[in-house]
């Protein structure tokens, strides 16, 4: 995103050749922003026009540390199509129909040819759209909206579990206005996760007694044991998927980032690392069953599973070991 008050700063390719002295083109093929310690963009992952913040780039050019962005968030802040789209909780597709409702468009901010929005607008957007509920089933009432972002609904249910270990679904929708199915998986993560925990500390349990131990009614233990194993699972690949991560860090060709690892619908345990920009590919996938292999998408780097190997555009396998060791991971990658 661009940060509020920053439009001013921001830096396109063509920028950045300019101040180096350089053609587009040499840019393009020596690829400076690639390099380890290069400010990272300030436009999204699933952008195809790279934005940087000038301030820090003109920093690094001149061997100076780069300064930090801005934390937190502003109503003032600037969001691509595709950061509109998350604020949101749907997809770019959906978004491009929803910029064009007037309450939208009129905010539009286009910086170097790329469309932005206020957050502001579109949260307000997001909160007061018409018929929001009104397809849904299973428990949201009608044209309420979520109270609390998505991604913070699972530490907002957890707060209530604090209070009330038996705290139903119905509750949770109630207080934060989601659906029902909503309200349900989040109430089965945040209990598996504290059984995983409880079973970590006290491994001579068994997942139900640590169910128990914790207050959960028996009708709630079914999808809280099943969510505790995933999270069992994910935490036993979690050190490995790390290691690579670290190398492909180390070698430039990964974000800093901790690794995504996730259970797939097929119940498999799979992780992504998302490359750099510039890298052949867009990301790095393990699954469990099949070992690395590259990914085309950046957003959605895990593909569709069907419970087959993946195969198609982007899709390039590193090495035939479920769990190679992270200089092999590196090597496949630089081949």
């Amino acid at each position: 995103m661009i940060r509020a008050g920053r439009m001013g700063l921001v830096q396109t390719v063509a920028d950045l050749a300019v101040a180096l002295g350089v053609s587009v083109k040499t840019l393009r093929n020596t690829k400076p922003y690639a390099a380890p310690g290069f400010p990272a963009p300030v436009s999204s992952p699933e952008a195809q026009k790279l934005l940087w913040d000038g301030e820090q780039t003109a920093a690094y050019f001149a061997g100076r540390a780069v300064p930090a962005l801005s934390a937190g968030e502003s109503d003032d802040d600037l969001l691509d199509r595709h950061e509109a789209a998350a604020e949101c909780g749907v997809g770019a597709a959906t978004w491009n129909s929803y910029k064009n409702d007037p309450t939208v468009a009129e905010h539009l901010v286009t910086v170097a040819g790329v469309e932005h929005w206020p957050r502001g607008v579109v949260r307000a957007y997001r909160a007061g759209r018409p018929g929001r509920g009104s397809a849904r089933t299973g428990g949201r009432p009608r044209g309420s909206g979520d109270r609390v972002p998505r991604e913070q609904l699972q530490q907002h249910v957890a707060r209530l579990l604090d209070a009330e270990p038996a705290v139903t679904a119905a509750a949770v929708v109630e207080e934060f206005g989601v659906a029902m199915t909503t309200a349900t998986a989040a109430l089965a993560a945040v209990r598996g996760r504290r059984i995983a925990d409880l079973l970590e500390e006290q491994p001579q349990l068994s997942p139900v007694q640590a169910a128990e131990r914790l207050g959960y009614p028996p009708i709630t233990h079914r999808r809280a044991l099943a969510a505790a194993r995933c999270e069992q699972r994910i935490r036993e690949a979690r050190p490995y998927v790390q290691g690579v991560a670290q190398a492909l860090a180390g070698a430039g060709l990964a974000e800093p980032d901790e690794p995504e690892v996730v259970e797939l619908p097929s119940g498999a345990i799979a992780a992504a690392i998302r490359l750099t920009p510039g890298q052949a590919a867009a990301a790095a996938v393990w699954d469990e069953r099949f070992g690395w292999r590259t990914s085309g998408s950046r957003r959605h780097p895990f593909g569709k599973d069907t419970g087959a190997r993946p195969q198609g555009n982007g899709i390039r396998y590193l090495t035939d070991q479920a769990r190679p060791a992270p200089s092999a991971v590196l090597a496949a990658l630089h081949s």
